[in-house]
């Protein structure tokens, strides 16, 4: 062996001193979170599968769905290639690939994020690399923290969809497949962290990237499918599991992995600790008007996030609106798809419509979850000391959080309205849905809200027990809202969801009671998050 490959082998070892160690940190970090994230993709896929096999448990029933999402260009954007729906394991793909793909991208980019760049923006990482840690070993243990993650949902998904009744071949080729995304977002993160400066940048970049790969899958399914290879949510649909069982376009995942890494681990070598291939500027030497206040200040950390939640969510309104004049068709073909309407099939469009409007509220609810915990973020990282050591009170910091949270939400949710009122008016030729159905989500913005409130309580009295306590109520409300008629789920059960005490409009009539009742609960919710914030430690 030469000098220099023994030369070349010792630093690539010292460069790889600590990962075990800092591997076991990371596990002990994400011993709350992960479990979190596993525990709502085998949810998902478990309440996805069982419903699927009770509606289509005939081929009749399996054929009438396939002519009826060919027929439809937005049914098959949203879901992917009508090959899927020959089988009825293909049929489960087709409605939860996509969204546990993105779940599972997520959950990846914020693992490799919160142990590479957010550790190295804090200082965390600098203290800990003044022990005899290599430059590599952080990236090293945030990529094998991913990969464990990447296995569990391997093993989980494997376990939930045979559990449920699916093929075991078909079961093992999904599991693959949705692991193999999650591996290759985490390598798409190690890259970008080695890109920007910053964990916002960080985790802006690798979203659009994600979104980019969902809509260019749409368009290659809706068209000849040749664009639906350029992401890794069509390498894995169209590995067909339960249809054709296709192993080899999952090798895509180790190839595309690997090439990424490769990249990533360059530039690692060559950048200056703290900086990224990108730089920033200084900026102004003086700040605008409109950061002088907390109100501006909040604004200005959470106006990226509030539009691209918009964006997103006016998107899926407009992808849902564009469904609502077929559903009567699709409802005469498929009479237990009812169950999953508020009203049933006998007003089938305002139905569906109800049902669309609670969806975009639901996802306008996860925004003010987001906005509300931005304000755990800045106390944890230490930013919100230098706003109150001014003459600037608690509870004036925390109520332009809060503020931002409530306002932010209700325009997300008007923006999923007017999506939805939109793309239906371009179909039916009738303009004024759009002012209907934008008028319809407002009706939902109490139950929002009353979310939203729920995080503040959790911030002001539990701060560091607040996400999972909020996320968890959220998953309530979510099952409550969708799956308890068709799961048949007891009568009480959806009792604590604000969105069963809201009027499902256009399908209900608005009543005021109603509306008061929720935005007075939200209110109180909300007064004791600011009463426990003003009598706890700040970075508690």
């Amino acid at each position: 062996m030469s000098i220099r490959t023994h030369d070349s082998r010792r630093g690539v070892l010292a460069g790889a001193a600590g990962s075990r160690e800092l591997l076991r940190f990371s596990l002990r970090r994400e011993r709350f979170t992960l479990p979190a994230w596993l525990l709502g993709v085998g949810v998902l896929l478990a309440m996805q599968s069982v419903s699927s096999q009770r509606f289509y448990d005939t081929p009749a029933k399996l054929a009438n769905l396939r002519e009826m999402m060919g027929a439809n260009a937005t049914a098959v954007a949203l879901g992917g290639p009508i090959r899927l729906l020959d089988t009825i394991g293909g049929e489960v793909l087709f409605e939860i690939f996509a969204y546990l793909a993105i779940v599972v991208a997520l959950m990846n980019m914020f693992l490799v994020g919160r142990h590479t760049r957010s550790d190295e923006e804090a200082g965390r990482d600098e203290l800990i690399r003044s022990a005899r840690v290599g430059r590599r070993a952080p990236a090293l243990a945030a990529l094998a923290l991913a990969a464990v993650a990447d296995l569990a949902v391997l093993v989980l998904v494997f376990v939930v969809a045979v559990a449920t009744g699916l093929p075991v071949h078909g079961s093992l080729l999904f599991a693959v497949a949705i692991a193999g995304v999650g591996l290759t977002f985490a390598s798409i993160t190690t890259l970008a962290v080695q890109v920007f400066e910053n964990p916002r940048s960080v985790y802006g970049s690798v979203t659009l990237l994600l979104a980019a790969a969902y809509v260019l899958r749409a368009i290659g399914d809706v068209g000849n499918g040749a664009l639906s290879w350029a992401t890794p949510l069509g390498w894995g649909q169209r590995s067909y599991p339960y249809v054709v069982d296709r192993w080899w376009p999952v090798s895509l995942f180790l190839v595309a992995s690997l090439i990424l890494l490769a990249i990533a681990f360059a530039l690692l070598d060559r950048r200056d600790f703290g900086a990224g291939l990108l730089s920033y500027g200084t900026g102004p030497a003086e700040a605008s008007w409109a950061l002088g206040s907390p109100l501006g200040l909040a604004w200005r950390l959470q106006r990226g996030s509030w539009t691209g939640w918009s964006v997103g969510v006016f998107g899926l309104g407009a992808a849902y609106g564009s469904f609502a004049e077929s559903i009567a068709d699709y409802l005469a073909d498929n009479p237990e798809i009812a169950a999953f309407l508020p009203g049933g099939a006998a007003d089938a469009v305002d139905s569906y419509l109800a049902l669309s409007v609670s969806m975009t509220a639901l996802l306008a609810a996860a925004y003010g979850i987001t906005a509300v915990l931005r304000a755990r973020g800045e106390e944890t990282a230490g930013y919100s000391e230098s706003i109150l050591a001014a003459p600037v009170a608690r509870t004036r910091w925390l109520a332009s959080h809060v503020t931002i949270a409530l306002v932010g939400a209700a325009l997300v949710a008007a923006m999923g309205g007017l999506g939805i009122g939109s793309a239906h008016a371009l179909t039916v030729g009738d303009w004024t849905q759009v002012p209907r159905m934008t008028a319809a989500a407002a009706v939902y913005w109490p139950a929002v809200w009353s979310i939203a409130a729920v995080a503040v309580l959790g911030f002001g009295w539990f701060p560091r027990a607040a996400a999972a306590s909020v996320w968890t109520y959220f998953a309530y409300c979510v099952v409550a809202l969708l799956f308890t008629d068709s799961f048949d789920l007891p009568g009480w059960f959806a009792t604590a969801s604000p969105f069963e005490h809201t009027p499902q409009v256009p399908l209900d009539d608005v009543t005021a009671t109603a509306m008061v009742g929720i935005g007075g609960a939200a209110a109180v919710a909300a007064l004791a998050g600011f009463a426990g914030f003003g009598r706890r430690d700040t970075g508690y």
